[in-house]
Parts: C-alpha cells; structure tokens; sequence
C-alpha cells in the first residue's frame, strides 16, 4: 500500500479471509455461519466486508437495527440478514427491504404480525430470541406456549430460527454459568421444536462460544469480533489476523520552547525544548479525550509519539522530539490486535470500543 496522504482506515480483505477460515475449521460440516456485521463492521466498512464474505459464502448476516440491513441491501448484498434489535416505527422499511426481525418479545411479535396481515405476506422470516440470563432482550422459558398459540393461528409469520445470547463466554471462571444457559437454551429449543410442527434453526454461540463450547454449535454460530481479528483471548487472537489499520499523516511540525504550553487548556506545558507533530485525527474521529496527556500515543518511523495535552475535536499533538520526522510523513494509530489491545487497556476499555468508535468521516480504503 502507498503512505497515506490523509487519515485513512485500511481493510485487510485477506486477513478477513484468513478469520473467517480460522473459526470455520472449528465448526462441523453442517454448522452454519452467521457474520456479524453491525456497527459499519466493527469499525471497518460493513457493505465492504458483507460483499467479500458473500463471495466466500457465508450463510447469514446479522446488523444491530434497520437502517444498516438497509445499507447492505442497497449495496447488493442478498444473502438473509438478521435484524437483532429491530424497532417498531422500522418494521415497513424491514420488510420492503426483505430483512428479518429478531422479535424477543410479545409487543414486538404482535406488532410485526399485525403488519404482515396487513401486507396479506405469507411465512415471513423471523426470528425469536429466548433470555437466558443476559437479561437483556429475550423472551422468558415460560413464554414459549404463549409464542406458538400465536403463530399457529397465522400462516403470515415463519420462525427461522431460535436464539439466545451467552453473557460471559470468554470467562471461563464463570463456566458454569454459561453451562446452564446452554442447558437451559436446549430446554426451550427441545419444548418449542416439539409444538412448532416443522424444521428451525437453533444458535446461541458468539465468537468466544465458537472456541470455548464447541459442543453447543447447534445448526448456527455468530461470529463477530473474531472475524476482524480479536479472540478475547491472547492466544486465540495470536491465531487471528488485523482487519483494520488506522493511518494519518503529519500536518505540522512545531519547536516548543521551555515553559510553552501545547493545546486546549495548556493542559502540557515543557519543562525543556519539546518538538511536536500535529495530526489530523480526533475525538471526532473517535480518539478518546482519555488518550490525552501521554495516555495514548502512535507510531511515526516505528517509534512511540506519546499524545502531548489534550485530544481535540479533529487533532492530536504528539511528541516528536527523538523521532527523526517531516511534515507530511505517515503517522500509525494502530496496525496490529496488540496495539488495539494496549490502548484499550490504557483507558479501561475493550478493544470493541476503539474499533466501532472510528467515525464514518474516516476515509475507508481497501488493502
């Protein structure tokens, strides 16, 4: 790739290959694969990665709301799409854009069948997802013969499958937890297969799932982190390649004298002569105000430029001084799981936040 000009985020296509490849040959012949793609992709480009993972057949999508199942109909993407929080005032544009809602609760299941009645569609695709202790969105065990009493008195509805979300699969000191919701999972499954009178998918591994439970692939798993290179685990990430790499360039070059301040609220003032580079990159562009005052830092010419002062909207200052730079050289903000994972650490935070907190004015390139 060509030194970036301007603040740009490349997608390693081969690297988004090469994961999704990794947790595939973890899988049995007849599992399924569900891409997680919410949140422009975790960072990246969701229409970008959707159209390469079609190309190695992945068998569903999955989106967060409406509005970015939306955006990869618009760029041509076929394969089904799972909406997992879908909002009522969305319902039309779902269905005129052939997406299917994960309805997790009576409200939402009522609503969407009054809709379909409306429309006089036969078998639409839904999804229903069960509560398994997440606590978060689902339907409780005890509801499952109110579900089917519904559905069995319409033909406009058909469940393709059934869900559930793990809440601590990472952590294996909380293993027996997410045993019991696996349990608890093929409980409702076994029970809801029984009454619904015809075949449906069952799934509730994400990505830490994928390689901590194996046993519990069901007909789907849900792969989303892990396809962009982090397996909330050091050495499964190990396993994992980078999809993204965030870039910049130098836009100035300033000589601090001793006893000069630097940025908003002269929150740096040097104590000796301090060269700086400005780049232009900031909480804007999801750079976190936390990574001020040396918290955060990037690479220019393979060194560490610690970030001088505070973060502005759309710039960083960084030190400079033992870093041999000229105005308009590149600037790395991260190109590798283990800088992801160390900023994220310098803040309190996950690598999750960095990646789906890059903004979308972010030039999106692909490598």
């Amino acid at each position: 790739m060509p030194k970036a000009q301007e603040t740009v985020i490349e997608i390693n296509l081969a690297a988004l290959e090469h994961n999704f490849n990794f947790f595939k040959s973890k899988l049995h012949k007849k599992t399924k694969f569900l891409a997680v793609v919410k949140a422009s992709g975790y960072g990246s480009e969701a229409s970008i990665v959707a159209k390469y993972l079609e190309q190695l057949n992945v068998d569903y999508f999955a989106v967060a709301y409406t509005k970015e199942g939306i955006v990869l109909r618009n760029a041509g993407i076929k394969t089904p799409i799972l909406v997992l929080h879908p909002q009522t005032v969305n319902f039309e544009a779902l269905i005129d854009h052939c997406l299917e809602p994960n309805l997790y609760n009576a409200r939402l299941l009522n609503k969407f069948l009054k809709i379909t009645q409306k429309k006089r569609l036969r078998d639409y695709p839904i999804h229903i997802k069960f509560n398994t202790g997440l606590n978060r969105l689902g339907f409780s065990e005890n509801e499952v013969d109110f579900i089917i009493e519904r559905l069995s008195k319409t033909n406009n509805l058909k469940v393709k499958s059934i869900f559930s979300h793990l809440a601590a699969s990472e952590d294996m000191n909380e293993s027996d937890f997410t045993l019991r919701q696996i349990q608890k999972f093929k409980g409702i499954a076994n029970k809801f297969k029984k009454q619904i009178g015809y075949e449906i998918m069952l799934h509730q591994l994400n990505t830490s799932g994928i390689l901590n439970y194996p046993e519990a692939q069901f007909d789907m798993v849900r792969c989303g982190i892990g396809l962009y290179g982090f397996g909330n685990d050091t050495d499964y990430t190990k396993q994992l390649m980078n999809v993204t790499t965030l870039k910049s360039v130098i836009s100035q070059i300033h000589s601090i004298k001793p006893n000069e301040s630097v940025g908003y609220n002269r929150a740096f003032k040097s104590s000796e002569a301090t060269k700086t580079a400005t780049i232009p990159i900031g909480h804007a562009d999801g750079i976190y105000r936390a990574f001020g005052n040396g918290v955060g830092y990037v690479s220019i010419m393979g060194k560490k430029a610690p970030v001088v002062g505070n973060v502005c909207m759309d710039m960083i200052m960084v030190n400079i001084t033992y870093i041999d730079c000229r105005e308009g050289d590149e600037v790395i903000i991260f190109d590798n799981q283990e800088t992801v994972v160390k900023l994220a650490n310098n803040i309190n935070t996950i690598p999750y936040e960095i990646l789906t907190a890059l903004s979308h004015r972010i030039k999106r390139i692909v490598k």
